[in-house]
């Protein structure tokens, strides 16, 4: 169990906050400048990755309180027991053991002390057998999940990001429950060739069964309800409901209650991914993970490169008082990774109550929010430049082109470099003046217009840059991200694996629903009742 101990009363946490004071009147820049080995101490290495984090608002005597925080914090003993297969989802009673969807038959899983690797490898197996066998049929040209959450940001996220690898079927992801979106993706497809993967770990999970009865009735209405078997398949562990539905037990694929649904495209519900980019890519993927699982287990806290990434946002957050972060991908084909990323952060540690039952008084997750490079340098730059708040982000470049053309790559490749040390050196006012005089201009224009063309910069941002855009690096990156929420949810007091907060708004629209539908009214407040007696026409 995490102890109940709240990291944020330890002792090392007065001397950060007296650190980031003396930074007060210290700038990134600057720290290079009187630093030459800056940056050789502050990065972090790992074959095919490099962390670089030394255009962060930290120094050596920074990181090692930070580090020293983790430590009295517990975060090595909290890792362990979250590895050991330990209940530390403690509002739910269940392990936190999604890791062992990427392991070996050595790794030894357990929870409570019985072995999970056989059943874990054994679906495994299954599933991308599966997979490779759609992928051979000649007669699937297409593949639509039907999922929401962890059921669809995951496994669309992970598909689009590894686009040169895909071979497969063309596969497709509906998740809202607005009729559009599965209309606009059914719009030109055949249901003679088409196959439905429906994700619900318990096959009743509201949004994705209306998607799946309706995507139903499109195949039979086409095919005949006897089609109904050879073009599903189920994500689920309630395999009554899946055959109720039509789907045969062979075609089901179930994971235990260890595994958080927004940790899950390691496994089942990772289908679509396997089918998608095959069997082979998918192992890399997973090894790419297993890879990051056994750095964040063994590397010292100090050069460990899930704890320094949760280290610094916490910094971030709680001493300098930064409430968003931005994911800056210069990889078109990861242009799902920043909503991937909000679901998996905002959802686990979104939370205001402690370990110990009681209100925390700090701040916990911040808003995360993004666009791909060079996209967002023209939209949502400006104020990540120039704006009132500061908004650290994270910046995640590829050295090998992303696609046939190596110009279009080494523009990236220019913007996202330049990006970053733009967010550090800023350009002051003397620069700019310089600069308009050089031009040409007058006196009078460059004092008005001087002041619009300022930078301050000391914008902190990481840099993480992988040799390709591979499988492997894929895994690197999102378990990377799994571990640095974890740890977070550790130094801030909270359990980062439980969602209730999902569950009220559920419970709400269920009442709402039957009101629309026609039900007794049940009791509102103004505002709501008078929504539901607009929206009563529709019927």
């Amino acid at each position: 169990m995490l102890t109940k101990m709240n990291p944020m009363a330890l002792p090392v946490v007065e001397r950060l906050r007296g650190l980031k004071a003396h930074w007060e009147g210290k700038t990134i820049a600057g720290e290079f400048e009187a630093d030459g080995e800056r940056f050789e101490r502050l990065h972090i290495a790992l074959p095919g990755m490099l962390f670089d984090y030394s255009k962060q608002r930290v120094d050596a005597e920074v990181m090692k309180a930070l580090v020293e925080w983790a430590r009295t914090a517990g975060v090595a003993e909290a890792r362990d027991a979250q590895f050991a297969g330990e209940a530390i989802n403690e509002t739910e009673g269940r392990a936190v053991l999604h890791a062992a969807l990427r392991g070996e038959a050595e790794d030894g899983f357990q929870v409570g002390g019985v072995p999970v690797m056989p059943d874990v490898l054994a679906v495994r197996e299954r599933m991308l057998q599966f997979a490779d066998a759609v992928r051979a049929d000649g007669g699937i040209t297409d593949v639509v999940n039907i999922g929401i959450g962890g059921s669809d940001l995951g496994p669309e996220m992970v598909v689009r990001a590894l686009r040169r690898s895909c071979s497969g079927p063309r596969v497709h992801f509906v998740s809202n429950v607005d009729g559009a979106h599965l209309e606009s993706v059914l719009n030109g497809l055949d249901p003679a060739t088409t196959l439905f993967i429906v994700v619900s770990k318990t096959f009743t999970t509201q949004e994705t069964m209306t998607n799946a009865l309706a995507a139903r009735r499109w195949v039979a209405d086409a095919q005949g309800d006897e089609a109904v078997g050879r073009h599903f398949a189920a994500v689920s562990s309630n395999v009554p409901l899946a055959a109720e539905f039509g789907i045969s037990e062979e075609r089901v694929f179930g994971f235990s209650d260890w595994v958080g649904g927004r940790y899950s495209l390691w496994g089942p519900v990772g289908l679509a991914i396997a089918v998608a980019a095959g069997s082979a890519s998918f192992r890399e993927l997973l090894r790419g993970a297993r890879d990051m699982d056994r750095h964040f287990q063994e590397a010292p806290l100090e050069s460990n490169a899930p704890v320094i990434a949760a280290l610094l946002g916490c910094w971030n957050v709680n001493f300098w008082g930064f409430s968003s972060h931005a994911v800056l991908c210069y990889a078109q084909d990861l242009s799902r990774f920043a909503a991937y990323l909000q679901q998996a952060d905002m959802e686990s540690n979104g939370k205001s109550i402690g370990r110990d039952g009681t209100r925390v008084d700090h701040a916990t997750g911040p808003v995360v929010w993004g666009e791909a490079g060079t996209n967002g340098q023209h939209a949502f730059y400006q104020l990540l430049h120039q704006g009132t708040a500061v908004h650290p982000a994270d910046l995640i470049a590829f050295k090998a082109p992303l696609s046939s053309s190596e110009d279009h790559h080494r523009k990236l490749l220019a913007n996202a470099i330049a990006q970053a040390e733009a967010f550090m050196k800023g350009k002051s006012r003397s620069e700019v003046e310089s600069g308009m005089r050089a031009q040409g201009k007058t006196e009078e224009e460059i004092a008005r217009v001087a002041p619009h063309r300022v930078f301050e910069g000391n914008r902190p941002t990481s840099f993480f840059l992988f040799d390709a855009l591979t499988p492997h690096a894929v895994g690197q990156l999102i378990a990377l991200h799994e571990h640095r929420i974890f740890v977070q949810g550790v130094l801030w007091n909270i359990l980062s694996f439980d969602q209730w907060g999902v569950e009220l708004g559920k419970e709400l629209a269920s009442s709402v629903l039957k009101d629309l539908e026609g039900g007794q009214m049940a009791r509102h407040d103004a505002s709501t009742t008078a929504l539901i007696q607009a929206c009563t026409p529709l019927r």
